[in-house]
């Protein structure tokens, strides 16, 4: 079932942690979103609920005796309901028990954020619809969208082993590539590095092999939201890619945000699921009536990048693009019950990407290969700079929030990361 909204999500409620009453604050006490950090001395990974600019280490708060996010992200619905309850109620302005809590604080300046979860398994889909068309038009400018795309969520599997948490850095990857009117490839650095805006579907409860998941079921399966950055090597991949999918030039690195929030704090930003008219229905497998009520998350997306010059000059950075996960084509519901279908057995601790989530509009493209038409209309920069594709010292940066009158906003933090010169490919 679709969370629902309750007392967690009341927006009159504050927090004895100051910094989470700031109206500008990714971390409300309505947000609670989990993470995995350690302090300098740890040698542990620790749980923590962001709050403000506070991390809550929810074992030394005496709610959790495990510091096994896994373990927690097993748990049933109602029993992470009843967690989520309880933490809201122990950081509430005036609550008994602010002295525990209190002693279980440390400043997120003070520790160090790792993936918020150990994920076994990665399945990167392709359900921004305007990125798929926009690509597509690039190749095939009167057939965009290939005939199965309507009707069955497009994914691949991925790599899990170089899924980085933010801030992260990379060496910018090596592969084949065929330059053009050459007559054999070579191995050289990727010169049309590009980033992908994603959003992450971490999966919380297993199931059999054997036993598909049904929309009714699939959101309980599901345990948050991250911001996935799914870097792309364009050149590599336009060499690699026929005829059995991406492979050196999607798994060299991919960034997710630290902080994973919960289907329970998103559930005053469903909005209803429908396709547009003339477009056909999904299969019934992959319909339900609380997916057509409900079964969007209206997410607002935000693309940053700061160069290494603005870095020098003390610039903050230009925002790229904006779209939203409502822009996708296929919901994270249908993404569960798709995956499953078949039988496959889906682990504690996946991760989905979304694909790029690009919106309608040109200057919402999720990816530079959509905002310079394939390289060849370079941007210009506020400094002046000129972007096609990454150069090295580049950081990208990727925000999000949920908005809804009535509501406090909630966010996700950044998912940052940076690129570094590659490796020489003759000392290889």
């Amino acid at each position: 079932m679709i969370a629902a909204v309750d007392e967690t999500h009341d927006p009159a409620l504050q927090s004895w942690v100051e910094s989470a009453n700031d109206p500008a604050t990714d971390f409300p006490i309505q947000n609670l979103p989990f993470g995995r950090f350690r302090r300098a001395d740890d040698m542990d990974w620790r749980i923590g609920v962001a709050i403000g600019d506070q991390v809550l280490d929810l074992r030394r708060a005496r709610l959790l005796e495990t510091y096994d996010m896994n373990r927690l992200m097993r748990l049933l619905p109602e029993v992470r309901q009843a967690l989520r309850l309880a933490i809201s109620q122990g950081l509430r302005r005036d609550s008994p028990q602010e002295s525990v809590f209190r002693d279980a604080l440390v400043p997120q300046s003070r520790v160090r954020m790792g993936l918020p979860c150990e994920i076994g398994d990665y399945t990167d889909f392709y359900t921004g619809i305007h990125h798929a068309t926009t690509v597509g038009k690039l190749f095939r400018p009167d057939n965009p969208l290939l005939p199965n795309y309507k009707w069955v969520p497009i994914g691949y599997h991925g790599r899990a082993s170089t899924i980085n948490a933010s801030p992260n850095t990379f060496k910018r990857p090596l592969g084949q590539r065929m330059p053009p009117g050459a007559t054999q490839p070579t191995l050289a650095p990727s010169a049309r590095l590009d980033y992908e805006l994603e959003v992450g579907l971490i999966i919380g409860r297993p199931n059999p092999q054997g036993e598909p998941i049904r929309m009714k079921d699939a959101e309980d399966h599901l345990f948050g939201v991250v911001l996935l950055n799914d870097w792309s090597a364009r050149d590599i991949q336009a060499w690699e890619y026929q005829p059995l999918g991406p492979f050196l030039s999607k798994n060299f690195a991919s960034t997710i945000s630290p902080w994973i929030v919960t289907m329970e704090a998103l559930a005053p930003f469903r909005r209803p699921f429908s396709r547009p008219e003339g477009d056909p229905q999904p299969l019934p497998y992959l319909d339900s009536p609380g997916n057509r009520e409900r079964g969007a998350i209206d997410m607002g997306l935000e693309v940053w990048i700061q160069t290494s010059a603005m870095r020098e000059a003390g610039h903050a950075g230009d925002r790229l693009s904006r779209s939203n996960f409502t822009d996708a084509y296929w919901t994270a519901a249908q993404l569960v019950a798709h995956h499953t279908v078949n039988g496959c057995s889906l682990s504690n601790g996946d991760l989905f990407g979304s694909g790029t989530l690009s919106g309608p509009m040109p200057e919402q493209a999720g990816s530079l290969l959509e905002l310079t038409h394939g390289g060849v209309q370079p941007l210009r920069l506020s400094n002046g700079e000129m972007r096609s594709f990454l150069h090295d010292g580049d950081a990208i940066v990727l925000r999000g929030r949920c908005e809804q009158g009535g509501f406090r906003s909630i966010g996700f933090g950044e998912c940052a990361g940076t690129v570094q010169p590659a490796l020489d490919p003759g000392n290889l």
